[in-house]
């Protein structure tokens, strides 16, 4: 068992996102998704091997934000797509509020309003 979690986290690592394992974790997994999203300014959830999250991350690279990717377990899909609300994974928060999947990302960068909340959120590296 230790040596697939390790595997995982080096997949993890090789692609530049986090693995999100319950093994041997005190929290709750909505207690650890809540605790992600509070300590990160800009944290994306999904699935693993995601395209619609890969699209985000080029996105927000593209503005100068590189959030926290987080690649959830199947134990852990149902608190992180809780927390999204309607939106289900990938899920983008940024300073704490939901903004939604590839689609609530797009809607709000289109609006005007993607960069205003990740300058606001801390989250760019400007």
């Amino acid at each position: 068992m230790a040596a697939v979690a390790a595997a995982a986290v080096a997949r993890g690592k090789k692609r530049g996102t986090a693995v999100l394992s319950i093994d041997g974790a005190d929290e709750a997994p909505e207690e650890r998704v809540a605790r992600l999203i509070r300590e990160n300014p800009a944290v994306i959830f999904n699935r693993r091997e995601c395209c619609m999250s890969d699209v985000m991350k080029r996105l927000l690279a593209v503005v100068g934000a590189h959030p926290a990717a987080i690649e959830l377990q199947e134990a852990d899909e149902e608190a992180a797509a809780a927390a999204a609300g309607d939106g289900g994974l990938p899920a983008l928060f940024v300073g704490g509020v939901a903004v939604g999947g590839l689609e609530g990302l797009m809607g709000l960068h289109l609006r005007g309003g993607l960069v205003p909340m990740l300058r606001d959120a801390g989250a760019l590296r400007i």
